[in-house]
């Protein structure tokens, strides 16, 4: 899950469940603004030796170990300690003061590992030249292979316990209340869960299970040979995957389609081999949805997070019905360019010139900070301080890893990589990762370890919200007609990208999930054949409104997101989440109403609240039912105020 690729608004947050029971979160760009604001023009960042990085732009990884032999020393000490984690098998329900020991070993065991994990992926990432930094990587990914292992008798024990049995020990010792979703999840498995050498084969067999995926990665990212192109301007280019997201976006007709059409065609020359290796990730979802018999691989996928299987498909019925809004923005988009008519590669030209105005690191910290004042003055603060404490490693060296995320390890703090070039697109994925940042600090802070990592599903409301924040805090601060038009507009590419754009890669792939379940092969026919059905009905190519090619077809072969196990959806779900719950803090109801404080204080609550309930009662409490159309309407009731105000605007200039 380590895809270097970017794209406005489908690059985005990859998850990666990782040993000892964290969920390492890899945050790409969600999505980009463009904003007409003041400010020093500062210089573009290129990469350079890490060495000559000024410290305060690295992070400071001594809070997780002081040097490498530190961390192999911890590593060693915990690799010593698996053996002992047997000693209770058999044992767990004797008492729950047994039982209180087994867990708190399995604690400490996890959170040494997660720490030993974090540390080793953040210095391979970055400079992975260093193949002492991989093998490192590689070793703790072992120990946590080992440390599953070892614990693999525990929920099978605990599930033979029964919830009557769980709940005695419980109340008998009220320290164990601090694992109480990790044992309501076990019981909820029960249907699900194998016997204790069945689990322990299971464990060593999750080894395999995301062949497809590196193979897809592998491939892409080092064997694919990726054509040439000449451009206009005379400019010879190797359309790889960043020369692609980079000049599809060209304000020229001609290149942006030369650039589409031989990418894509290249894509499709390789489509049995990209296929075989979708094939073999989808299958892997179906095998685990066989042997812990789930009724579908989608229920499988959600199970975890106890997210009901129709908001999945809610999510993409409240599509199908809202593609009017998608089509008036396209002919939007399609007037705003000029164009006679819309092809696909048409999608991501700029809708108004790009202003080239550059943010320093500093600049970005600072607004991120004034956005974020809504969220009140702890908030901030904290943030301000995890910024001068070096929690951000911003600038691009030479071998670093490409891309944005957040992790933490529990009991140190989070700490965030970044690609920063001074763009805008930069001060919004600061904001953005600031915002799982924030989330990790305050749910380690407020929660115990078992408790702490929380969902995807509710992380990325708290990365929206925050960009939502700053985009609505530069927009009231532009005045000027066609700065608000890049503002607008740009968001209103954000929305088709995320609410549409992801929920057809969502509907996708639930189908080719429900192929494989049927016993259809996958094939790079069946694959071109779907997508391209999807394609001209998302982009409504029967009413005339894009063009959608033949060649276009390959564009499944490209998504790294088919392999994450029906992770696409969340982007979208989170979307209108933060979008919902940025209107309760700043929209001019709430604060008129006096309501603002209130959502705010209950949206930092659930940031706060861990995984002390599930997500869907998680977002209820804040303010947003998911199991509802009603976050769906509201985004669109705003991506249509957004176009009325965008057509007057047009208006007024006589376009």
């Amino acid at each position: 899950m380590r895809e270097a690729w970017r794209t406005r608004a489908l690059g985005a947050r990859l998850i990666r469940p990782r040993p000892g029971g964290l969920e390492v979160f890899k945050i790409k760009y969600l999505y980009a603004f463009i904003a007409v604001i003041p400010s020093v023009v500062a210089p573009a960042f290129a990469a350079t030796e890490r060495a000559a990085i000024p410290p305060q732009y690295t992070w400071d990884l001594r809070s997780l170990y002081p040097d490498e032999a530190a961390w192999v020393a911890a590593k060693e000490r915990l690799v010593k300690s698996l053996p002992g984690l047997g000693q209770w098998q058999g044992k767990l329900g004797q008492s729950s003061a047994t039982l209180l020991e087994a867990m708190t070993a399995w604690e400490q065991a996890s959170i040494a590992n997660d720490r030993l994990y974090i540390y080793a992926m953040q210095v391979y990432d970055q400079d992975t030249r260093v193949s002492r930094s991989l093998q490192m990587q590689q070793e703790a990914a072992k120990v946590g292979t080992d440390l599953r292992t070892a614990t693999a008798y525990f929920r099978p024990e605990i599930l033979a316990l029964g919830r009557d049995r769980i709940g005695s020990l419980v109340a008998e010792e009220p320290k164990l209340a601090q694992y109480r979703m990790y044992f309501d999840d076990i019981v909820r498995a029960a249907p699900h869960t194998l016997t204790a050498p069945e689990e322990k084969i299971v464990a060593r067999a999750s080894a395999m299970a995301d062949t497809g995926q590196t193979l897809h990665s592998v491939f892409t990212a080092a064997e694919l040979p990726y054509p040439e192109v000449t451009l206009s301007t005379g400019e010879k280019v190797r359309l790889d995957s960043a020369a692609y997201t980079r000049y599809r976006a060209s304000p020229v007709e001609a290149d942006r389609d030369l650039v589409f059409r031989t990418f894509w065609r290249r894509y499709g020359e390789f489509g049995r081999s990209l296929a075989a290796a979708l094939n073999a990730q989808v299958q892997a979802h179906v095998v685990e949805k066989d042997v812990r018999s789930y009724p579908s691989a989608l229920e499988a996928a959600l199970f975890k997070d106890n997210i009901p299987a129709s908001v999945y498909t809610q999510l993409i019925a409240d599509v199908h019905a809202n593609l009017p809004t998608l089509h008036r923005y396209l002919r939007l988009r399609q007037r705003i360019m000029g164009l006679p008519s819309m092809g696909y590669e048409d999608l991501y030209a700029p809708l108004v010139p790009d202003v080239a105005v550059e943010y320093t690191p500093e600049q970005a910290m600072q607004l991120t900070l004034d956005a974020f004042a809504p969220l009140g003055a702890e908030y901030v603060e904290t943030l301000r301080g995890g910024y001068a404490s070096r929690w951000v490693d911003f600038l691009p060296n030479v071998g670093k890893r490409p891309g944005a995320y957040s992790v933490m390890a529990y009991g140190v703090h989070p700490y965030q990589l970044m690609n920063y070039t001074g763009s805008w697109s930069d001060v919004s994925t600061l904001a953005h990762e600031s915002g799982h940042s924030m989330h990790w600090y305050l749910s380690g802070r407020n929660q115990p370890y078992a408790m702490s990592q929380y969902s995807i599903f509710v992380a990325e409301v708290a990365s929206t919200l925050n960009e939502n924040l700053l985009f609505r805090h530069v927009l009231e601060r532009t005045e000027d007609d066609a700065a608000r038009l890049s503002l607008l507009s740009n968001y209103l590419d954000t929305l088709r990208t995320t609410l549409f754009r992801q929920t057809l890669f969502a509907e996708f792939e639930l189908r080719i999930h429900q192929a494989a379940e049927r016993g259809e092969p996958l094939t790079k026919d069946s694959l071109d054949a779907l997508y391209l059905e999807l394609l001209r009905k998302y982009y409504g190519s029967e009413q005339g409104v894009v063009k959608i090619d033949d060649v276009y077809a390959a564009e499944w072969a490209y998504i790294p997101h088919f392999y994450y196990n029906f992770y696409v959806y969340q982007y979208a779900t989170s979307m209108i989440g933060g979008m919902l719950l940025t209107e309760g803090i700043v929209g001019r109801d709430a604060v008129a109403s006096g309501r603002a404080i209130a959502n705010r204080d209950a949206y930092l609550n659930m940031l706060s609240a861990g995984s002390s309930k599930y997500p869907i009662e998680l977002l209820k409490d804040a303010g947003v039912d998911m199991t509802t159309s009603e976050p769906f309407a509201a985004a669109m009731r705003e991506m249509n105020r957004i176009m009325d105000e965008i057509e007057a605007i047009l208006a007024r200039r006589g376009k």
